[in-house]
């Protein structure tokens, strides 16, 4: 299993930016897809972004295409997300999650989360 949690959040305005960290156990993160979720209250977890174990290929929410980044390190066994122009519709607690297989989309095959770190833009 691979063990993982979440930095990086705070309070910011609406054009500001953040960047999230997820920090992964060194032994097996290397082997799997990555990816971010998010929850607002009263929501679903949504998806937010993904990255193949390589770090070659990634996958983006429509709603966060052009401006988040995700990436990797692998030699350090990190997880991260660059959030530029930030709305508050970005509000959610964002979680880090180990892809185990299946859809890249769906939380379902996600089997290992963090512990979330929050999110919160002011208008």
């Amino acid at each position: 299993q691979v063990q993982l949690v979440e930095s990086g959040g705070g309070l910011v305005q609406a054009g500001d930016s953040l960047r999230l960290s997820c920090a992964a156990s060194a032994g097996t993160f290397s082997s799997y897809m990555m990816g971010w979720f998010r929850q607002a209250p009263g929501k679903e977890r949504e998806f937010v972004a993904a990255i193949r174990a390589s770090g070659g290929t990634t996958y983006y929410a429509d709603s966060v295409k052009g401006r988040f980044t995700i990436s990797r390190d692998n030699g350090k066994s990190t997880l991260s997300l660059q959030m530029n122009s930030l709305k508050p519709e970005d509000t959610a607690v964002y979680f880090c999650g180990a892809h185990t297989g299946g859809g890249v989309y769906s939380d379902h095959f996600y089997n290992y989360w963090g512990q979330g770190t929050q999110v919160t833009v002011s208008s």
